[in-house]
């Protein structure tokens, strides 16, 4: 039963019938290149931001701090708003995106919003590797984070409707471990140009974006939309179509009439983002807006983007900075095929609960070793507790990689009813965007001010988040979407309270199975802005 107070299914909660087909798998792969894409961009600007010749070329002041210990501290010699936009310009531009990827992911479906993704991403790429001056480079970076706002929007969406329920978590972290791949590959391309004399290593990092970026937009054209989509847009015929061919079952008559009811219930809700902040829709907005605080405020990805910069901060030098990062980055993606593994068997909160504790831990222990053993002026760390770093920050890494990571992403995209997909959607990569802008912006400057206590800072979120996932979230495995209202939500200590159907000024739809015709000719698109 959905989120949005209706039901189109038989009593009891059935399991529609659907084999694991060779297209869903494909479109599947395909779609998630977008994950590549965001992942690339996010490994790529740290190993970037560290290469003199870079520095040298977009920031002299920040080069000269590097070369000359004497002006500035360890912590803060990297210390420059400048730098930190160029970072920071992919996300603030990602989640202005975002408002108009809503639109195109309602009114043009799933599919041609991922190929308007991937063209962004093909021109902010010339534009950066092919940057003479500042301005060049932000714009660049400006149409990246376009890109990854309509990817982020549209790829989380067309993997959740079009895997089968059992394994719609394995197929959904697809996603994020494609990020980590992508994280991984720029890893590598940063510690290989990093090598290259001539001072255009920089462009080569920034230019091979361009394979993923292919690879998302080509991947575009050849999928199927997802019949969510389809039947959302009036197109019944074709929907059931493509649901016979990804579900590889020619029984898809139930699934079909339950989708098609839920897109007539959808059709009611005249404005989604409105609908969204009714009573009913509540805690899926909250858990939606949380995970995604919580999941920047873990300290991720100020460890991700600046991990060579934070490396060679602690004294490992450039060489073996980047090379550290490489080994953080090979283990994201290792802890990434873990969750795909384990996230339909073990379930959602156990592996948040359980990351929680080995954030929290290895966070600790990462601040008291920089407390006792790097000072503003020290030149290294000793090769014990430099080791040890690397140990505790892959631990960090491979929590999170399994945990708040995919299941950010996940659980947002799997408890909005239909009615309020797109809008919860988009609120959920707005939100997750603002605060990965606001880290990056500020993370160099908080590393500047609170040294080693940045960390001590980023695991009392966790413990904060670990608090709120034990009392508040709810399991989600194996459950349809569209019956997460009765199994899920009205089930729950805390929020069945919120899932009252007489809601005053809400809609109210009967509940019942519904019938193939009667209600199925003359659809219209369902939602506007």
């Amino acid at each position: 039963m959905p989120a949005g107070g209706f039901t189109a299914v038989p009593a009891g909660g059935v399991e529609f019938e659907a084999k694991i087909t060779p297209i869903v798998i494909i479109s599947c792969i395909m779609a998630a290149t977008g994950g590549l894409m965001f992942g690339y961009d996010v490994g790529v600007s740290g190993g970037v931001t560290s290469m003199p010749d870079f520095l040298k070329k977009f920031f002299p002041t920040v080069y000269n701090k590097t070369q000359d210990p004497t002006i500035n501290s360890n912590y803060c010699k990297y210390d420059n708003q400048g730098l930190q936009l160029f970072t920071s310009s992919l996300y603030l531009a990602g989640l202005i995106a975002t408002f108009f990827a809503s639109y195109t992911t309602r009114k043009l479906g799933r599919r041609p919003t991922m190929l308007i993704a991937g063209m962004f991403f093909i021109i902010g790429v010339v534009l950066n590797s092919a940057a003479q001056d500042l301005a060049m480079l932000i714009i660049g970076r400006i149409l990246l984070g376009c890109g990854v706002g309509f990817a982020n929007q549209a790829v989380p969406l067309f993997l959740s409707e079009i895997a089968p329920t059992r394994i719609r978590g394995g197929l959904n972290i697809l996603f994020q471990l494609n990020v980590t791949i992508g994280i991984l590959f720029a890893n590598l391309v940063n510690y290989g140009t990093a090598k290259i004399k001539g001072g255009w290593g920089w462009r080569l990092s920034l230019g091979l974006a361009g394979i993923p970026a292919f690879l998302l937009t080509f991947g575009s054209l050849l999928v199927s939309e997802t019949p969510n989509s389809l039947i959302e847009r009036g197109r019944l015929e074709e929907g059931k179509s493509v649901l016979k061919k990804i579900r590889g079952t020619d029984n898809i008559e139930p699934e079909f009439l339950e989708l098609v009811e839920a897109s007539r219930v959808a059709k009611e809700v005249k404005h989604p983002f409105r609908n969204l902040m009714r009573r009913r829709n509540r805690p899926q907005l909250v858990i939606a807006v949380a995970l995604q605080i919580f999941q920047q405020c873990t300290g991720i990805n100020a460890i991700m983007f600046y991990a060579p910069v934070l490396f060679d901060t602690v004294g490992f030098g450039n060489d073996a900075s980047l090379y550290s990062a490489v080994i953080t980055g090979a283990v994201n993606v290792i802890s990434t095929v873990v969750s795909i593994y384990s996230v339909d068997k073990i379930g959602r909160r156990m592996l948040l609960l359980e990351a929680g504790i080995q954030m929290f831990v290895s966070q600790v222990i990462i601040a008291v070793i920089l407390g006792i053993n790097v000072t503003d002026h020290s030149d290294n760390i000793h090769r014990g507790f430099a080791v040890l770093v690397v140990i505790m920050v892959c631990t960090f890494v491979s929590a999170f990689a399994w945990s708040w990571g995919p299941l950010g992403w996940l659980i947002p995209s799997e408890t909005f009813p239909l009615e309020t997909r797109s809008a919860g959607q988009s609120v959920t990569v707005c939100i997750n965007l603002l605060f990965t802008f606001v880290i990056a912006q500020a993370f160099l400057s908080m590393l500047c001010h609170f040294k080693y206590g940045i960390f001590l800072f980023f695991s009392g979120w966790v413990f904060i988040m670990s608090f709120f996932v034990f009392f508040l979230v709810p399991e989600t495995k194996n459950i349809p979407i569209e019956e997460m209202t009765e199994r899920v939500w009205k089930q729950h200590w805390f929020w069945k309270r919120f899932m009252d159907d007489n809601e005053e000024g809400a809609f109210e739809i009967s509940v019942h199975k519904p019938q193939k015709n009667g209600h199925a000719n003359g659809f219209d698109p369902v939602t506007q802005l």
